[in-house]
């Protein structure tokens, strides 16, 4: 899909301590609607396999600051196979859209398995664009990343606030599917991931909210796939 054509929005992002995740969250429960795939907590739990090419294009390009880039991954929900998705997140300067579409698990298990044969005739783009990646590029599944996200909405702008919580990698395995992954913190544990995602602008109040309760947070470039291969990299996050 050409960039011009993608519809794009904005994403800040910020590492906050839970003193602060408490106080905000608190706030924004009472202002803004939870999001309907939260359980009684409003949490979900959210593991997502990232591919990266022979060359880890994907990381580099993050770590070097390119203004254009993709990042590819298949993301499961609670740990169930009910909802699969395939997704292409695109960065493009200071924003952000996201391309996503359902798979069953028989392709998924495929994808995992570098197999790139049941994308042939697809008729989606974004699985097109897949099996190009995979076939000409490389592209093959790399890294878990696994948190616990929290999540609040409000229609104006469509935005939607996040809290990702208990960030795990699962280092060397890929297994998307198994619970009992031993899951590794990439950082401390008492540090979050702040997430804020509107379309043209971000309504006053809640921009006054942010201020308010997240002093000291500075807007972070946080990529979870690059502190997830940490372990790989060290020394390089970002």
């Amino acid at each position: 899909m050409s960039m011009n054509t993608l519809p794009l929005r904005h994403e800040l992002k910020y590492f906050i301590n839970e003193r602060q995740y408490f106080v905000l969250s608190g706030v924004l429960d009472g202002i803004l609607n939870r999001d309907p795939n939260g359980d009684e907590y409003n949490e979900y739990h959210i593991r997502s396999l990232y591919f990266d090419t022979v060359f880890n294009s994907a990381l580099f390009d993050k770590l070097d600051g390119v203004q254009n880039r993709d990042k590819y991954r298949i993301r499961i929900y609670n740990f169930s196979d009910k909802v699969i998705k395939m997704e292409c997140k695109t960065k493009v300067g200071s924003l952000i859209s996201k391309r996503s579409i359902s798979i069953p698990r028989l392709l998924c298990e495929q994808l995992m398995a570098g197999d790139p044969a049941g994308l042939e005739t697809t008729r989606s783009g974004l699985l097109n664009d897949m099996f190009r990646e995979m076939t000409i590029n490389l592209l093959r599944p790399v890294v878990l990343v696994d948190y616990v996200r929290e999540a609040y909405l409000h229609p104006a702008e469509e935005v939607r606030i996040t809290f990702d919580k208990q960030l795990r990698t699962g280092l060397w395995s890929k297994e998307l599917f198994n619970p009992y992954v031993p899951p590794t913190p990439p950082f401390d544990e008492n540090v979050m991931i702040l997430e804020v995602k509107y379309n043209k602008s971000l309504p006053s109040y809640i921009r006054d909210i942010l201020n308010t309760y997240c002093q000291g947070a500075c807007p972070s470039a946080i990529s979870k796939y690059t502190w997830c291969r940490r372990f790989e990299f060290p020394g390089e996050e970002a």
